[in-house]
């Protein structure tokens, strides 16, 4: 059991390692945060899906304390700390909800970067929701806002898990 631990904590370190490093390839960045990257969630969603939903949250969440502490900072709110950090990345753990099939790990891909959204598009409608236009719904503003940005990922997380989802099948523990 300990090497299993181990393996974990070290997999766990490797995972977030290459999340980081992939946040810092960006393809568009949007002008008050949020920005497509180089499938920076990936690492996250494979290490759920390969470890499980518990260990899964753990990692996001820190994966999310480490992006509040290197990024650029566009807000100290709590709400946006716990909805745009904490809590946005801790829900790619969820990834691993579906992981004993080929189609259940693709709607977990799914799951993960949807709540990561919802988790987004709340935090811009209670914090962000006074840059919305005038007479612009701050709700409406937050999907279009974070959409502009998580579609694009998804379709990026979507195809390189494409090209790897077929070794981290063999590898996900029961």
């Amino acid at each position: 059991m300990k090497n299993l631990s181990t393996k974990m904590l070290v997999e766990a370190g490797v995972m977030i390692a290459l999340a980081q490093i992939l946040s810092y390839i960006k393809i568009f960045e949007a002008p008050y945060g949020g920005s497509v990257t180089a499938a920076s969630m990936v690492p996250i969603i494979v290490y759920s899906i390969r470890w499980g939903i518990k260990p899964g949250l753990l990692v996001g969440v820190v994966y999310g304390i480490l992006q509040f502490i290197l990024g650029p900072k566009y807000s100290y709110h709590i709400l946006s700390i716990l909805f745009d950090y904490i809590v946005a990345f801790g829900v790619l753990g969820l990834s691993g909800l579906l992981r004993k099939s080929t189609k259940g790990m693709f709607l977990g891909v799914f799951l993960g970067i949807f709540l990561r959204f919802i988790s987004h598009v709340i935090s811009g409608a209670i914090v962000w929701g006074i840059y919305a236009p005038e007479g612009t719904n701050p709700w409406i503003y937050s999907i279009i806002y974070n959409g502009s940005y998580l579609l694009p990922e998804l379709i990026i997380s979507y195809i390189v898990f494409g090209f790897i989802y077929r070794p981290i099948k063999n590898l996900a523990t029961s």
